[in-house]
C-alpha cells in the first residue's frame, strides 16, 4: 500500500523501469538520490533518519526551482534541447506536489496567516511564513510570497 510520498517515488521508479522509459526513470533515480543524500545529511547530524513527506516535498520544490533556473538559462543561450530535457523533468517532479495554489488561493492564505499571527508589521513576515510554510509546503512558491506579504504589511 502507497503511503508516503516516497513510497510513490519508488512505485513509479519500477513502473518506468518496465515501461523502459528511459527520461522519467532517470529524473525518479535523481529524486531518490535527492532523498537518500538528505537522509545521510540528517543522520550524520543525529538526526530523524526516515525523512516526512513534509521534508521530501521541500526536497521536490527545490529541484523544481533549479530546474525551472536552468530552463531558463538554457533558453537564453539558444539550448532549447537542454530546455526541454528540464522541462520534462519539472513535469515528473510535479506529479509528486501537491496543486499549487492560484493567486487568489495564495492571497486568502497570507491574509488568513496574518490573522491567525495576529500580524501588525513586517517585523512579523517570519511569524507569517512560518504559518504559511506550516501549511502550505509545496503548494507555493515562498520565493514569490515574500514580497507579496512584504506589500501587505507596508500598505
Amino acid at each position: 500500500m502507497e503511503n508516503t510520498l516516497r513510497d510513490r517515488v519508488n512505485t513509479a521508479l519500477k513502473q518506468a523501469m518496465r515501461d523502459k522509459d528511459a527520461q522519467r526513470l532517470a529524473t525518479l533515480r535523481l529524486i531518490n538520490a535527492a532523498i537518500k543524500d538528505q537522509e545521510i545529511a540528517a543522520r550524520a547530524t543525529g538526526g530523524e533518519v526516515q525523512l516526512s513527506d513534509d521534508d521530501v516535498l521541500t526536497i521536490l520544490g527545490k529541484m523544481t526551482k533549479q530546474r525551472l533556473e536552468s530552463v531558463r538559462a538554457y533558453e537564453e543561450g539558444g539550448r532549447i534541447d537542454l530546455a526541454e530535457r528540464e522541462q520534462q523533468e519539472v513535469a515528473v517532479i510535479a506529479e509528486f506536489l501537491p496543486k499549487q495554489l492560484s493567486d487568489e488561493e495564495v492571497d486568502a492564505a497570507i491574509e488568513a496567516a496574518i490573522e491567525e499571527t495576529n500580524a501588525s508589521s513586517i517585523r512579523d513576515m517570519g511569524k507569517i511564513m512560518g504559518v504559511l510554510k506550516a501549511k502550505y509546503t509545496g503548494q507555493m512558491d515562498f520565493g514569490a510570497v515574500g514580497p507579496r506579504i512584504k506589500d501587505r504589511m507596508t500598505s
